[in-house]
């Protein structure tokens, strides 16, 4: 249960930083009485970035808890790459996205304590989208590609950096900074998503007609993570003995039993 909990509140925290950061500072104009009438908001730039430390904050926080992997296309793609256990998927993304819709939730209420505040526009509370709803009008067609291939990408990145082949305790600094770079290259195109529990907790609040673009940004997502998982087992993965000792670091239900024969351990 505690990797569960943790889960939920690790997916709070991501959806809060990141699309709290651009639903609430992405644009700030002061007033006329304090800072003059110009725009001191973070911008796509801070955004990307407030996505990308939730990330490498909780990494810390929880990964030893749960693996940190708020985020369903994650915990596809590491079932796909044989690092996490297939009767966790269900209830890991119910946690995500549990977390996700309170996280929206909170960030409806205090975005709403500003009269100036509304659901209207291409992406209220920071949604996700295609066509009309892109942020620069992409196609579908578009915003399908590149949801699969920023999430392949991403876990790539997430399946090398957590090898053991690759330097400890430093994968959640590697994951962060990429999930940054994924923002930076397509918050234009999606409002980037690469996280259906992210798309799904902020469109919950927003009505009927962001809700009806959501399958897009489960669709998309998951087979990009799936494909990674197994590009990234088929064409990276160690021996036998190697994938058992690293799916005992990342799944907690991992039976150490089967590392008892293997040399080294």
């Amino acid at each position: 249960m505690k990797k569960y909990i943790a889960e939920l509140i690790g997916t709070f925290w991501l959806v809060l930083g990141g699309c709290g950061s651009a639903v609430l500072a992405a644009v700030y104009t002061g007033s006329d009485n304090d800072i003059g009438r110009f725009n001191i908001g973070l911008g796509f730039v801070g955004v990307s970035l407030a996505f990308g430390l939730t990330v490498l904050t909780m990494a810390y926080a929880i990964g030893h808890i749960s693996g940190c992997h708020l985020n369903p296309a994650v915990s596809f793609g590491l079932w796909a790459g044989k690092r996490f256990s297939g009767k966790d998927l269900l209830p890991y993304i119910i946690a995500q996205v549990i977390g996700a819709i309170m996280a929206g939730g909170f960030i409806y209420l205090i975005a709403s304590g500003n009269s100036a505040f509304s659901l209207e526009g291409s992406n209220p509370l920071a949604t996700n989208g295609f066509g009309a709803h892109s942020p620069g009008g992409y196609s579908f067609l578009t915003c399908l590609i590149t949801e699969i291939v920023m999430t392949f990408m991403f876990l790539l990145v997430i399946l090398g950096a957590t090898d053991l082949r690759a330097p400890a305790g430093f994968a959640p600094i590697a994951i962060g900074l990429m999930l940054t770079l994924i923002h930076l290259i397509s918050i234009p195109i999606t409002n980037t998503s690469v996280n259906p529990a992210r798309s799904t907790g902020v469109a919950f609040w927003a009505g009927k007609e962001l809700v009806s673009q959501l399958w897009l940004f489960w669709l998309a997502p998951i087979l990009g993570g799936i494909l990674a998982g197994w590009t990234y087992d088929g064409l990276f993965a160690e021996d036998i003995a190697t994938q058992k000792l690293t799916e005992a670091m990342t799944d907690s239900d991992f039976d150490r039993s089967q590392l008892e024969d293997q040399p080294g351990v």
